[in-house]
């Protein structure tokens, strides 16, 4: 079986995101599943010098972007058995931002054209071609207009996967003939409600749509009641009920090597879930010397890793949550790392209500604004309680290497976070959940969970489930995967 696996961004090479994680680590658990799963990304000037001098040229051709013709080199390099392709225009793909470009609509028009312009180049005819969400949604348009009708094509499926339904790729229709040139026949396949909408194109063109975990499926397609009232399906439900014939949840998993606190050289001392105590007790003595909370190892440590925003991460309702006397009635510390994206005018409004915690709460309270690697890791390794409190979430990787590192997350119940958290109530839980988009009820299971903490056989119980918990893809998802592939090519 080959599978042609189509994204934007992918560890090591390019990463800003979940995605990245994704594309990074599930075509490695594939291969070692038997399937030559093959990764095709842009040669982006961000990738680093080292990695770089791992790409070789492969070869040259041009690609059409409607009217224009544009340069296209195709450079090879392996990582840890999967063979990357890597697709270079300097034009499109040296610039100082992966994506907030004014032209990005015709970046990745490029891209995806390419994708299919190169297979005759690389030798390589896949059974299945796999994108992923809007930057990859013409990979299936063009397939489905351009080349099924073609021999060496004709035998190709394709799947697109959504990681995040918010993010549509979403043009006047001035972009349809100059940008795209796609027929005038080929506008009932793109357009969606008064606009071209890509990913709403790459649903229809393909054979399959795959989304991040099950529950998510069920909200984008509305098969499930949320309390909240928001929209999961971003104005595309109507459509997505139309199409669940064809839609496919499978929970993404993670790197079973990569996120463990046994191995992890960013934290200050390594444990596992045989022997977790001393170690995290000395992560939270060195993490709370760092940041200048007051040391102390018996007092529950809360900590969050997030963007900062006002849509999306549940920021707002933690806010809510501190407001009503939370850190007053309890012992507790509070530690935040993130930042607002540049003119998230409302995130950053958030952004000041957490550095006025912590200046209302010194030595209890801190608000890291920016992002650094390293020091995520030693918050989850060094956290007894992680907060994530969406109010939509695809999968989530953060509440699972949160489990890894021992930290209990809170969450409340929504996508992934309902595939991957059970409350402890039910006697076999991984933490605490709650259903309202509600900061007092965040607040609540937050007081449940630090009345758990002091109660300390049971939750040294709690904590060792939750870093046994198995959330790899060699576990289960990779197989969902393969038999999704079966499926579709007999």
């Amino acid at each position: 079986m080959k599978i042609l696996y189509v994204a934007s961004e992918a560890r090591p090479f390019v990463a800003s995101g979940g995605l990245a994680d994704v594309a990074g680590s599930l075509p490695q658990s594939l291969r070692r599943k038997g399937v030559d799963c093959r990764v095709v990304l842009p040669l982006y000037s961000q990738m680093s010098a080292l990695l770089l001098k791992q790409v070789q040229f492969l070869s040259q051709l041009e690609v059409p972007v409607s009217w224009r013709r544009r340069y296209c080199g195709v450079f090879q390099a392996e990582h840890e058995g999967v063979i990357f392709y890597f697709i270079d225009n300097e034009y499109y793909f040296k610039r100082t931002t992966l994506y907030d470009e004014y032209d990005n609509g015709e970046r990745f028009a490029f891209f995806s054209r390419a994708v299919l312009e190169i297979l005759p180049h690389i030798d390589f005819w896949p059974d299945i071609i796999c994108a992923n969400d809007w930057q990859t949604a013409l990979v299936s348009i063009y397939h489905n207009v351009y080349y099924a009708q073609d021999p060496r094509y004709s035998g190709i499926k394709t799947i697109f996967t959504i990681h995040n339904i918010a993010f549509q790729g979403k043009y006047g229709f001035e972009f349809y003939n100059d940008t795209l040139g796609l027929p005038d026949s080929a506008i009932g396949l793109i357009e969606y409600d008064r606009c071209v909408n890509l990913m709403k194109g790459a649903m229809q063109a393909s054979n399959f749509v795959v989304t991040v975990s099950p529950t998510y499926a069920n909200e984008i397609s509305g098969r499930h009641f949320d309390t909240s009232g928001y929209d999961f399906g971003q104005g595309l439900t109507s459509f997505i009920s139309t199409e669940t014939h064809k839609l496919f949840g499978i929970l993404n998993g993670v790197d079973a090597a990569d996120m463990n606190p046994r191995h992890d050289r960013n934290i200050y001392m390594n444990y596992d879930a045989r022997n977790f105590k001393s170690g995290k007790t000395e992560n939270k003595l060195k993490l709370q010397e760092r940041l200048g909370l007051q040391q102390n190892p018996d007092v529950p440590l809360i900590g969050i890793v997030t963007r900062i925003d006002s849509k999306q991460k549940g920021c707002q309702l933690i806010l809510e949550a501190l407001g009503t006397g939370l850190l007053d009635r309890n012992d507790a510390q509070f530690v935040i790392l993130g930042n607002a994206a540049d003119g998230d005018i409302e995130g950053k409004q958030i952004e000041y209500g957490f550095r006025n915690t912590e200046s209302r709460y010194p030595g209890r309270a801190v608000a890291y604004i920016g992002f650094v690697p390293e020091l995520a890791q030693k918050i989850y390794a060094a956290s007894d309680i992680y907060l994530m409190p969406s109010k939509y979430e695809p999968c989530g990787l953060s509440q699972i290497i949160a489990m890894r590192y021992g930290a209990i997350p809170v969450v409340r119940e929504t996508g992934g976070l309902s595939d991957t958290v059970r409350d402890s109530l039910s006697g076999e839980g991984n933490g605490f959940t709650f259903r309202n988009y509600s900061g007092r009820e965040l607040s609540d299971t937050i007081e449940r969970a630090l009345a758990g903490y002091y109660v300390k056989a049971g939750w040294n119980i709690l904590t060792r489930r939750a870093m046994k918990c198995d959330f790899s893809w060699d576990s289960g998802p990779v197989n969902e995967y393969i038999d999704l592939f079966n499926k579709l090519i007999g």
